[in-house]
């Protein structure tokens, strides 16, 4: 995971959509329909954000995103 003393990665603004619902438990089906995307573009923002911070899968990603303070 990425090391939290790091400063935190700059996020678009749908990037932090995607992180909010994502922290929030939505699916990428769900998080496609609420956002008006297809599930391939959830996972490609899922893939870009989890190399802006390191992390390694959805998981984690969401774990970070909660601590970062990304709710939906």
């Amino acid at each position: 995971m990425a090391d939290s003393n790091a400063a935190e990665p700059s996020f678009t603004p749908r990037e932090q959509q995607v992180l909010a619902l994502l922290s929030g438990g939505d699916t990428y089906c769900s998080i496609a329909k609420r956002l008006g995307i297809s599930r391939h573009t959830v996972d490609t923002y899922l893939r870009h954000l989890r190399k802006k911070t390191g992390t390694h899968n959805r998981t984690q990603l969401a774990v970070l995103a909660s601590q970062l303070g990304y709710r939906a």
